[in-house]
């Protein structure tokens, strides 16, 4: 079963239960700066699970491409990659768990032809104030027993931190008057495989592969309120996510992703490159698929290389494959070659690649010359570092490489003691090691993995202290994390009764603009917080104070006038024939909501919005920036 077989089942299963089909949003979402790329399929309906009505109605169904910058560094093992497919339901207060889990079970067994043996179940065993699921596990277990399955042998229970979802996390960490609820969870087990050591026989203790997560349901309902407790939703939803990949996985009985029928083609070609096998390099190869697959799908959505945001991210990837490459001992430029292979591989489910080609591999062929330089400039950093290091002796360095744990080097070395198998002074030691920030630094800034350290430190007769390396690391992807998610609300930060008000403002702001200085002036782009509002519109020059003054009376005077504001569900060429304003140049689906403030404004937009527009209270312009590329930005301030 090919990848766009897997999609069309699925869309046709819900369709057939009716759902509709909404787009695939832009892997780089438009007109939004708070969020470098779509990482979920329920990222753009945020607004939709937390009550604003969504155009197509409350079943809906997508396959949207997804990218997590977070599990980059997770990437080489034989399930994890940053870009994906993933196939996603929702009931935006209509059916809920007695009727999505036993589609999800019908889905997966009948439509995918999944062993039922091979199955397995989570569901949320409560905790922080939440109650036992018990609803999904008597649905589960009937369902189960009907089967011929003991439910206690198939059904498992997990805690807030793998069966709980809110958009921050576990429950004590929720804000007031944010949603959040139990989901459930579906493992496929590649009975072939044994356990390492320290795992158990089951989906929660499992971390080694021999279970993996093909579905997750997430019942949305409580809502944390001001005491700290939770009160059941009047709106209940469903958000369903499921990656294609990992389906197709399970589809294949194939435990290596890469190794599907979907990833083979990309891997064989990175083989046929480097003459080397997959078996003896698989790490290394599913790093450059995954990193040049991610790259591809970027370039084609108009990212190119730089220094921040999205082509930081794309620069990053493409420079990491291309070092893994060098590391496997390619010598010519190989990226625009894997690049066809992709493109080729994907082109019936995003036709759109096809047209971008030449486009991608010329980029890519780009960077690689140019990091050929960067290279060239990290080994003289390199040597640099290793300069102000000592070797140790031949003879001693022989023997510590035959120490099988060196890794008991590191946890000694700042302890002031060094273990009593290892025959080297603790001072000598220090002298010889490179430090994991400093490794750490090669790491980040010129793309050289860990591995290939320590063959260019082993050369010198140096240590490279690993542990501390992998510290600096995780403190990187916590921080990264934390950014991650300030970088996930959409265009609005939160939902705060502040942020609704500036929201409402941007589209009276937007509005002055245009009245002052006509339809020239169009919205690019917005970001909206609790403290203040921030609004981007392409202008060829710096407004002047008093401009700034006049747009500031526009909107204050809207605001006192306490204009209704009200939406309607339209098709899209009506929408413009009411001359709704909006950015025509994102993809909108057949039907969107149109906003009127009054009979002065009219916009495309998702939503929420104030009531009326004395809700706003007030407005004032703090500032404005040129950004460049004949973009402004005003900063303002709402109540």
């Amino acid at each position: 079963m090919t990848a766009y077989e897997i999609i069309q089942k699925y869309i046709a299963f819900f369709e057939k239960r009716g759902h509709k089909r909404i787009e695939n949003s832009p892997l780089v979402p438009e007109n939004d700066p708070t969020t470098l790329f779509t990482s979920s399929g329920m990222q753009p309906l945020v607004p939709y699970l937390l009550g604003e009505t969504h155009p197509m109605g409350k079943r809906l169904v997508n396959v949207q491409n997804c990218f997590r910058a977070q599990d980059i560094d997770e990437v080489g093992d034989s399930r994890h990659t940053t870009f994906f497919r993933m196939l996603g339901n929702w009931s935006l207060g209509d059916y809920f768990k007695k009727e999505e889990i036993p589609w999800l079970w019908e889905l997966l067994t009948k439509e995918f032809e999944l062993p039922k043996e091979k199955l397995f179940i989570t569901i949320f065993k409560g905790g922080d104030g939440i109650s036992y699921d018990k609803e999904s596990y008597d649905i589960w277990s009937k369902l189960l027993e009907e089967e011929g399955f003991n439910p206690k042998e198939k059904i498992f229970v997990a805690d807030v931190t793998k069966n709980w979802w809110s958009r921050s996390g576990v429950p004590k960490n929720m804000p007031p008057g944010e949603p959040g609820g139990p989901d459930t969870e579906v493992y496929y087990k590649f009975t072939e495989l044994k356990h390492k050591s320290e795992c158990q026989d089951n989906p929660i203790d499992c971390e080694c592969g021999k279970f993996i997560e093909i579905a997750n349901s997430v019942f949305i309902q409580y809502q944390k309120q001001q005491e700290g407790n939770f009160k059941e939703l009047p709106q209940t939803n469903v958000d369903y996510g499921g990656g294609v990949e990992r389906l197709m996985s399970a589809v294949e009985n194939q435990h290596d992703i890469f190794q599907t029928s979907l990833l083979i083609p990309v891997t064989k070609a990175i083989e046929n490159i480097v003459k080397k096998d997959y078996r003896s390099n698989g790490r290394t190869i599913r790093i450059i698929t995954d990193h040049l697959i991610a790259s591809v799908f970027m370039a084609a959505n108009n990212v190119v290389p730089s220094n921040k945001e999205q082509g930081y991210v794309l620069r990053r990837l493409l420079r990491r494959a291309i070092r893994y490459g060098k590391q496997l001992g390619i010598t010519q430029i190989f990226t625009p070659e894997i690049a066809s292979a992709i493109i080729k591989n994907y082109s019936d489910t995003d036709s759109y690649l096809v047209k971008k080609e030449k486009l991608i591999k010329n980029l890519f062929n780009e960077e690689e010359k140019k990091f050929a330089q960067v290279i060239h400039e990290g080994l003289k950093k390199s040597e640099s570092i290793f300069q102000t290091k000592i070797p140790i002796k031949s003879d001693m360095y022989s023997k510590i490489m035959q120490i099988p744990d060196k890794q008991e080097l590191f946890r000694n070395i700042y302890k002031d003691e060094v273990p009593k198998n290892i025959p080297i002074a603790l001072d000598e030691m220090k002298k010889a090691t490179i430090t994991g920030k400093e490794s750490f630094n090669l790491y980040q800034s010129f793309g050289f993995p860990i591995e290939m350290i320590v063959e260019l430190v082993q050369e010198k007769h140096l240590l490279v202290d690993i542990e501390a390396f992998r510290k600096e690391v995780e403190e990187h992807q916590k921080i990264s994390r934390v950014g991650a998610g300030k970088k996930f609300a959409g265009g609005l930060a939160d939902h705060s009764e502040k942020t609704i008000m500036g929201h409402t403002a941007t589209h009276l702001l937007h509005k002055a603009l245009r009245d002052m200085f006509g339809e020239k002036v169009k919205q690019a782009g917005s970001n909206i917080t609790s403290e203040r509002l921030r609004f981007d519109f392409a202008f060829d020059r710096n407004l002047t104070p008093e401009e700034l003054k006049q747009i500031e009376k526009i909107v204050s005077e809207k605001i006192k006038e306490n204009l209704v504001v009200k939406f309607e569900i339209l098709p899209l060429q009506k929408a413009k024939e009411t001359g709704a304003i909006g950015i025509f140049n994102e993809k909108y689906a057949d039907t969107v909501k149109v906003y009127s403030i009054g009979n002065y404004s009219k916009e495309i937009c998702g939503g929420p919005h104030v009531a009326f527009t004395s809700e706003i209270k007030s407005f004032r312009i703090i500032k404005q920036e040129n950004i460049g590329k004949g973009i402004r930005r005003i900063y303002a301030k709402v109540g």
